[in-house]
């Protein structure tokens, strides 16, 4: 839901990537702003109506991400995409930081614009994987994020070095950025930033994509 800078860029690259994408804003205008390449569906309406969420093809989405530039609105259609056509994974951008917490307290990862964007969201919108957020320019070193199968809810930290044998770094979580301690365990919607060995995503990704394999 919206077509702006974020929504068109969102809809244009997820389109190239070859996904199917459907693109709801109430200002047939907006539309303007797609790839000419663009050939998912166009809708005009709320994104909050549950007409417009059909027409958009909604009871076979995958993902859905509210982006339109107004808060209110944006929460509201990503509540109804997740409680009325059990979209379970649903993203809302928010303009107000503030609100940003409570917001992903109701169950509904936000992005709020000051912090990340289009990238942002589409690492909501995407299955599980991991990326290289940094490397050190040698290869030696890099901080890897991946964001866990259900799975692994629940799961210690300790026990999730030992499992995929990285150093647990980070944990992003409910907005916020908080260094990895022993007490914690790996929440719904954490991403998990690990300092790893060499550059390579791929054995990471493999690991927190599959089930924890708990030893005897």
């Amino acid at each position: 839901m919206g077509c702006g800078r974020v929504g068109s860029t969102l809809a244009s690259t997820l389109d190239a990537q070859g996904h199917s994408v459907a693109v709801i804003d109430s200002d047939a205008q907006a539309f303007r702003r797609l790839s000419p390449d663009f050939s998912g569906r166009r809708v005009t309406g709320l994104g909050m109506d549950r007409d417009a969420l059909r027409q958009a093809g909604i009871k076979d989405a995958y993902a859905f991400a509210a982006v339109s530039n107004g808060d209110n609105s944006n929460i509201i259609a990503a509540r109804v995409a997740r409680e009325t056509f059990n979209v379970q994974r649903v993203v809302a951008r928010i303009y107000d930081p503030a609100r940003a917490v409570v917001y992903e307290r109701l169950g509904i990862p936000t992005v709020a614009t000051v912090r990340r964007t289009t990238e942002a969201v589409m690492r909501w919108l995407m299955p599980p994987d991991a990326a290289v957020l940094w490397a050190h320019p040698t290869g030696l070193v890099s901080l890897v994020s991946a964001m866990p199968v259900a799975s692994w809810y629940g799961v210690p930290f300790p026990v999730v070095e030992e499992l995929t044998g990285a150093r647990l770094a980070f944990v992003s979580r409910l907005g916020g950025l908080e260094p990895a301690r022993p007490d914690l365990v790996v929440q719904e919607h954490d991403e998990l930033v690990f300092a790893v060995s060499g550059r390579d995503p791929v054995p990471l990704r493999n690991i927190m994509t599959e089930p924890p394999r708990k030893e005897d």
